[in-house]
């Protein structure tokens, strides 16, 4: 296992470094301590093929905008707030509306645009960057002063582990995911039409136009949906499903998963031959296929498109604080969450 680092550039007088692992064998991840942001996964195709499979940037610059999140983990809520706005403990509380009159991904700032602390352990099996941030009482309108550690672990078995830990000081809330764009074609050569994607889930979430949850929870049989046994991304792309419509043609709708820990997301390329597994104690997992992505960005000397990339984002159920019969994403006070996901690499 090896790791090294470079700056790259500064955000507010703080230095902004990239950081790189590499297993034994040659896997590597690429990372920033501003937004924790993965910047690049450079993995073998069934050919030996070394080759770039998520979407980043070449310049820190394009993560300060970012308009897509590409990479970064976002937080303190992720996903959208009905109304920017909720209640908790008798209190209300009015958050940016950054997405129409809803607040998305916590607003403008969250955790994507903030420079947090590196604490790195290099051992003989595995690689472990750990992250840390203080969010203040009312950034972002949020109560609370929340402790955030976000930790990225590489071993020699080709896994790669994130984990989330909060704790506040006051009751708040607290979901948080990472926004990484996969692409297992190497390169950005093709897009995600083609990839074959399975999720151990028979419900997903009915958006509204604005993509809120309903609060319905909606049977994926006989529909786009079911993924159960693997699906191509393309046919939720053509289909006339009006949920998929509203989505832009595609998914941008968080899935309840039926199994934790268990092979619950396999996304495959046939050409290539990579699989990423991803296996999580998270309720949920949203699926967004990259419907809204500009045209107007540069991903490593790439054109930006529609469906360049897919996130899937583990997490608790978006707007929770609204749907009583959703799992809860309040943070009581001085309570510590903790939340993992593996991503595993092979072909």
């Amino acid at each position: 296992m090896s790791i090294s680092q470079r700056l790259v550039g500064k955000e507010n007088e703080e230095n902004v470094y990239e950081y790189t692992f590499k297993n034994a064998n040659d896997i590597e991840i690429s990372c920033l301590n501003y937004g924790c942001a993965i910047t690049k996964v450079v993995v073998p195709d069934r050919r030996g093929i070394y080759e770039n499979i998520v979407l980043g940037f070449q310049d820190l610059a394009d993560y300060k905008n970012n308009p897509i999140y590409a990479g970064a983990v976002v937080g303190r809520v992720a996903g959208r707030i009905k109304g920017a706005q909720f209640a908790l403990e008798g209190k209300s509380y009015t958050l940016a509306s950054n997405d129409g009159h809803n607040n998305l991904h916590s607003g403008p700032k969250g955790f994507q645009h903030v420079v947090w602390d590196v604490a790195i352990r290099d051992k003989e099996q595995e690689t472990v960057i750990e992250f840390s941030y203080t969010s203040l009482d009312g950034e972002e309108e949020y109560p609370g002063t929340l402790t955030t550690t976000v930790t990225y672990t590489l071993n020699n078995s080709n896994e790669f582990i994130i984990q989330y830990q909060g704790q506040s000081d006051k009751t708040t809330l607290f979901n948080p995911t990472n926004h990484t764009y996969f692409n297992l074609s190497g390169n950005f050569r093709q897009d995600i039409s083609q990839h074959i994607l399975k999720i151990d889930s028979s419900k997903f979430l009915e958006l509204t136009h604005q993509l809120l949850p309903t609060g319905k929870l909606l049977d994926v049989t006989d529909t786009v949906f079911d993924f159960r046994t693997g699906r191509k991304i393309i046919e939720g792309m053509n289909s006339t499903d009006p949920q998929t419509i509203l989505a832009g043609g595609g998914y941008d709708h968080p899935f309840v998963l039926d199994s934790n820990h268990n092979g619950e997301i396999v996304l495959r390329d046939a050409e290539s031959g990579r699989i990423l597994t991803i296996e999580t104690d998270a309720v949920g997992v949203v699926l967004y296929t990259g419907n809204h992505i500009p045209d107007d960005l540069d991903i490593r000397g790439v054109k930006s498109k529609t469906y360049l990339g897919l996130c899937l984002e583990t997490q608790g159920l978006p707007d929770a604080i609204h749907h009583g019969n959703f799992p809860s994403c309040i943070l009581e006070k001085d309570q510590i969450f903790t939340t993992r996901t593996k991503y595993t690499f092979s072909v």
